[in-house]
């Protein structure tokens, strides 16, 4: 009976590990989830670099903080 419940277990590990994907379907698999990232991080790239940077957009206005004093004093 011993034997039996062996040959049985056995049996039934190799049908999980043959119902697995095969080393070239993994293979496919992982090409074709980095061909999709690829194409995301792509579109994600054209998508940014078509945006207006500040840069270009935001108004030209001098800093208050750096800019030379334009007060004069008189001497006596």
């Amino acid at each position: 009976m011993k034997k039996l419940f062996t040959l049985l277990f056995v049996a039934g590990t190799m049908c999980f590990v043959a119902c697995g994907p095969s080393a070239e379907e993994k293979a496919k698999m992982e090409a074709e989830e980095k061909a999709k990232e690829q194409k995301k991080m792509d579109s994600l790239f054209n998508a940014a670099s078509a945006m207006p940077t500040e840069a270009t957009t935001a108004p030209a206005t001098t800093d208050t903080v750096t800019a030379p004093a334009t007060t004069t004093t008189e001497k006596k």
